[in-house]
């Protein structure tokens, strides 16, 4: 697989495991069926006559495995750098998802780089929120990195 192809995978697994979190989180769905739902339906499929980018599956499923499995330790992570005042509850769920995410990345690939994964998650908040929004996320993805990658 090409460089370009392959970034473009994890592009796509990115967005599809946000989407995943925010549905697990909305729908309480247990892992292993979010999993197989994505596998069978969503990723590299056509819906609605949108294709969907075939996603790299191991990264995918890493990313949302991971997440579920370190929520508490993540939602610390991320709670610990919101302004004073806010609790990650404030946010809303794809928010939730989306520094899930990039928190997971963060701390659990060495193997991307920060920058890959800070500039990857900016554009995943593109495709929900305006741009004050995908700063917010850059700043404490930032911010994470700098502890978990020191």
């Amino acid at each position: 697989m090409s460089a370009t192809a392959r970034s473009r995978s994890r592009s796509a697994a990115r967005l599809a495991a946000v989407q995943a979190l925010y549905q697990q989180e909305m729908e309480g769905t247990p892992v292993a069926r979010l999993l197989k739902e994505f596998h069978d339906h969503r990723l590299g499929a056509t819906i609605e006559d949108q294709r969907y980018h075939d996603a790299e599956r191991d990264f995918f499923d890493d990313i949302v495995s991971g997440v579920d499995a370190r929520r508490v330790e993540l939602d610390r992570l991320i709670a610990a750098r919101l302004a004073e005042g806010w609790s990650l509850e404030r946010l809303d769920r794809p928010m939730r998802a989306i520094l899930r995410a990039g928190a997971y990345e963060l701390i659990a690939r060495p193997d991307v780089p920060v920058g890959s994964v800070i500039s990857e998650y900016v554009d995943v908040a593109h495709a929900f929120y305006d741009k004050r929004e995908s700063g917010f996320v850059n700043g404490l993805l930032d911010a994470i990195a700098k502890q978990a990658r020191a």
